[in-house]
């Protein structure tokens, strides 16, 4: 096995399940002293035991990445524990999908509170502190939503267009100071999120097939298969990369979405 990571801290929002639970035991499997951050008190806690009872160092900290105040308050927590992170994954994410002017204003406000503001007050919680030793990384999760409109997914799209931009502005803004900031546009990936969302249609388990017959590749992506991504994007072999978006979706996004309503990422 190896050990990328050996003595790192990493903090992984959103990881008491899906993509950032297996980001977090990878992390965790490599050597890395690992904060799950996460508003799932119960599920959070299973993912830091079970990282402790397989000889891991792992953290549960109860956070609302919509709250600065919560989030700060996790990365003292994570400074007080074991140190200045080395490496942040803002992972955290909820899917609002609706038709625009149709939309309460309360929902359009939930999107961005978690998946846009959310991922900027993680990087202005640590940023201060990997400036510190000029040295640091963070991947912030975005979405295929960011890169491509897929109809019926508002105000989604908007969002994570907005977490690539934020990446690449921030980027720019501290690749000189030692910190590298990417983000990473999933597609469909198997996770509770991506159940949830086919549980709504009449026909989950067509809506599945149809999903899958629509990429190249014919099937969905694994939460393995992004936090492998995500793990190299956050280790010394990829410092050169700088404010990149890197796509992981079996192709999907190479195809034209035409009367699709998908949940992709």
């Amino acid at each position: 096995m190896s050990n990328r990571f050996e003595s790192k801290i990493v903090i992984v929002t959103g990881a008491a399940s899906g993509i950032g639970e297996k980001t977090a035991i990878k992390f965790a499997n490599e050597g890395a002293k690992v904060v799950i951050a996460d508003i799932n008190k119960e599920m959070g806690k299973i993912v830091a035991d079970q990282i402790k009872k397989d000889n891991g160092e792992a953290l549960f900290v109860e956070t609302n990445v919509a709250e600065f105040i919560s989030v700060d308050n996790m990365v003292s927590q994570t400074l007080d524990t074991f140190g200045i992170p080395d490496v942040l994954i803002n992972n955290a994410g909820i899917n609002v999908f609706g038709e625009p002017l149709n939309m309460p204003d309360s929902e359009w406000k939930r999107a961005f509170s978690v998946d846009l503001d959310g991922v900027w007050f993680g990087c202005k919680a640590v940023l201060p502190h990997m400036l510190k030793k000029n040295k640091g990384s963070i991947v912030n999760v975005a979405s295929v939503h960011g890169i491509q409109i897929i109809p019926n997914c508002f105000p989604y799209p908007v969002a994570k267009h907005g977490v690539i931009g934020l990446t690449k502005a921030l980027a720019v803004d501290y690749a000189a100071k030692g910190i590298k900031i990417n983000s990473i546009s999933p597609g469909y990936i198997e996770t509770p999120i991506i159940d949830r969302f086919f549980n709504t249609k009449p026909d989950p388990i067509a809506a599945r097939k149809e999903a899958e017959n629509h990429q190249p590749i014919k099937r969905m992506g694994t939460t393995d298969e992004i936090a492998n991504t995500i793990m190299f994007m956050s280790s010394d072999e990829c410092n050169y990369m700088i404010g990149a978006n890197i796509v992981v979706d079996g192709g999907i996004t190479l195809r034209m979405h035409e009367n699709e309503d998908t949940g992709a990422g």
